[in-house]
């Protein structure tokens, strides 16, 4: 089961998700999206909150109140334990950004916990119909690309023809005297 809850504080509204227990967490890793955001409590055992990004945002696009949210709700779903069970490492240290959550806001909880949705998704589907959509977006542009290409080289070689007369000099376009001349129509 996974739980959805929908940060509303921006318009449109972001999506923030979250597994029920660590095997979801474990799916949501294997299947999440290679543009959402991950929150975690550091060196505590916590809920893994994941934000789904809108295409082409990057983390520093995040609004401000929409982090909040997410830092809320992994404050108000972590717990003081030992990290031995779904321990999490960082690939890409550089990458963390550290953000300080002094205190649970009620509020921004409650708020959220009134959107809250719990779904059985079939993530590896989910997944699998993004990436297609992906491959169907890129082959599309690659061919756009290929037809600009063609376009492009079909106009240089119709510009190089003008500026060298070949059209012109065609052997069909030309005449001489001996062809049907007639004397009569000079004067």
């Amino acid at each position: 089961m996974v739980f959805y809850f929908k940060s509303d504080v921006v318009s449109p509204p972001y999506t923030i998700y979250m597994g029920k227990d660590k095997y979801e967490n474990e799916d949501l890793i294997k299947y999440g999206w290679p543009e959402d955001i991950w929150f975690h409590v550091d060196k505590l055992s916590s809920a893994h909150v994941y934000l789904r990004m809108p295409k082409g945002t990057m983390v520093e696009d995040i609004p401000k109140d929409v982090l909040i949210d997410c830092v809320q709700l992994v404050k108000n779903n972590s717990i003081q334990a030992d990290m031995v069970v779904g321990q999490i490492g960082f690939h890409r240290q550089k990458e963390v950004k550290i953000v300080a959550v002094e205190k649970k806001i009620n509020e921004i909880i409650n708020r959220l916990e009134k959107t809250k949705e719990e779904r059985y998704p079939d993530l590896a589907a989910e997944k699998e119909s993004r990436d297609r959509e992906e491959r169907n977006e890129k082959k599309a542009q690659l061919q756009e690309q290929k037809k600009k290409e063609k376009d492009e080289t079909k106009k240089k070689k119709e510009m190089e023809e003008l500026r060298n007369y070949s059209s012109l000099m065609k052997s069909d376009n030309m005449t001489t005297n001996e062809d049907g001349y007639d004397s009569d129509d000079f004067m």
